[in-house]
């Protein structure tokens, strides 16, 4: 009853918008590009609506400001000003998807791309303004294409969004097909309830026998992934062996995950484990519990990337690892003195 009156409550409070402004000469312009099921003319709540069909592909040239605070989005309170909050400054909507992957490459000499696939609750804008967040605070200079599946964008669509989850397996499976073409490789960031669809997508692919997507992913990390412990061992044992490296984020301080547990039957999701031995016989995956940097915001359900702190230590783990430092465990329980 306490969550139906939270999720009643939060329904009714106005959804944060992205809005279109002029530009800044201090502030930092990300510019993401975006594969999505949205109607485009639609992009705020759609609890109820039916989902709409086909995929539209465009870019967002997103502007982080100069006072841009790490782990924030700084929404706009009013008429939207680049010199203190996100504002979207151009963008443009392609024909199709080789036309939008021609421009993602014009000029590019990496050929690796960072995917983002959001989770429950979450509208378009609350994914594409966190994404250039993300950009911005790990210092991402790839091509970054946001999956921005049709969330209900309302707390009241948890089975709204989990059957979304299912709907859209086919056309993520598409885009990481268009991605992986030639030499391309992905490297794919999922949260909450999308870390869903990637595994149901990846487990769908090798159901196909279509190793080729799969060898092309560079790396995978779920983050306070919204999924059953017993459904991941399930879908790994089915895709096999899994992209490398293959990371889960997880906080036993998560309290978004612990409303789940309570929606889905008292059972812990995955994304609050508490220890390595419950993935046992899994191989290739590594948990970093991130409990201890635990602050508060969001639920702590996006510690990793809201937490100051958090960032620190992971943009410090990524240096080393493109250092050849050796391995890191396993199992790592951050610390803020770390």
């Amino acid at each position: 009853m306490i969550f139906l009156l939270v999720a009643v409550v939060a329904a009714c409070a106005p959804r944060n918008v992205a809005k279109f402004g002029a530009p800044n000469p201090d502030a930092t312009v990300h510019r993401i590009y975006v594969a999505t099921e949205h109607r485009l003319d639609n992009l705020g709540p759609i609890f109820g609506e039916p989902r709409p069909r086909g995929m539209r592909f465009l870019h967002v040239d997103v502007s982080v400001p100069p006072t841009h605070e790490m782990g924030a989005v700084e929404w706009p309170e009013g008429e939207p000003d680049a010199a203190t909050d996100f504002v979207a400054v151009g963008s443009n909507v392609y024909k199709n998807p080789q036309q939008m992957i021609s421009a993602m490459r014009r000029g590019v000499t990496s050929n690796e791309t960072l995917v983002f696939v959001h989770g429950y609750n979450n509208t378009f804008s609350d994914a594409l303004f966190r994404f250039a967040q993300i950009r911005e605070d790990f210092g991402v200079t790839d091509p970054s294409v946001l999956f921005a599946w049709p969330s209900a964008g309302d707390p009241r669509g948890y089975a709204y969004d989990r059957d979304s989850v299912l709907y859209s397996r086919d056309d993520f499976e598409a885009v990481l097909e268009m991605l992986t073409r030639g030499d391309n490789r992905v490297v794919l960031l999922a949260h909450s309830m999308g870390t869903h669809l990637v595994m149901e997508t990846f487990r769908q692919i090798a159901l196909k026998g279509n190793r080729r997507i799969l060898d092309r992913i560079n790396g995978v990390v779920l983050m306070s992934p919204d999924i059953d412990p017993d459904v991941f061992r399930r879908q790994t044992d089915t895709i096999g062996k899994l992209p490398q490296p293959f990371l889960i984020f997880t906080s036993q301080q998560d309290r978004a995950l612990s409303l789940s547990s309570f929606i889905t039957g008292r059972k812990p999701r995955l994304g609050v484990i508490s220890d390595r031995s419950q993935l046992e016989g899994i191989e290739g995956v590594g948990v970093i519990d991130f409990t201890k940097l635990s602050d508060g915001e969001g639920l702590n359900h996006s510690t990793a990337i809201s937490s100051p702190a958090a960032i620190k230590i992971l943009r410090g783990m990524t240096e080393q690892a493109e250092n050849n430092v050796p391995d890191f465990d396993d199992y790592m329980v951050l610390d803020a003195d770390l």
